[in-house]
């Protein structure tokens, strides 16, 4: 579960993933509470913070794993997102990158 500065933000971006949203929680006429997102096997839950983490504390990655990681990162470049360069690790041969979220979550991607 990620503390978010505001719900629908980060659903916005993480749907630019291709996460969907499962399920969400508000006040009426209020700002989002709490979030549940999926994409295949990965599950996020996100609940707005009582106050902002800044994104050089943040601690937690979030590694996420892409079928196609050569034709995600070009998607992704393609929708405007400051993806990282695509780099290829020793345990990674195809290559990883990198991205962070509207409130500075540090999030990985590779091949599967």
């Amino acid at each position: 579960m990620a503390p978010v500065a505001d719900v629908s933000r980060s659903i916005a971006f993480y749907e630019q993933l291709g996460f969907e949203l499962g399920n969400s929680v508000g006040e009426e006429g209020g700002p989002l509470q709490w979030a549940y997102i999926r994409a295949g096997g990965a599950h996020l839950m996100l609940t707005r913070a009582d106050s902002p983490v800044p994104p050089e504390q943040q601690t937690m990655m979030i590694y996420l794993y892409a079928d196609d990681v050569v034709a995600y990162h070009r998607e992704l470049e393609e929708k405007g997102l400051d993806v990282g360069p695509l780099v290829k690790r020793f345990y990674m041969e195809l290559g990883e990158f990198e991205l962070r979220d509207p409130d500075g979550y540090h999030l990985l991607v590779g091949h599967v």
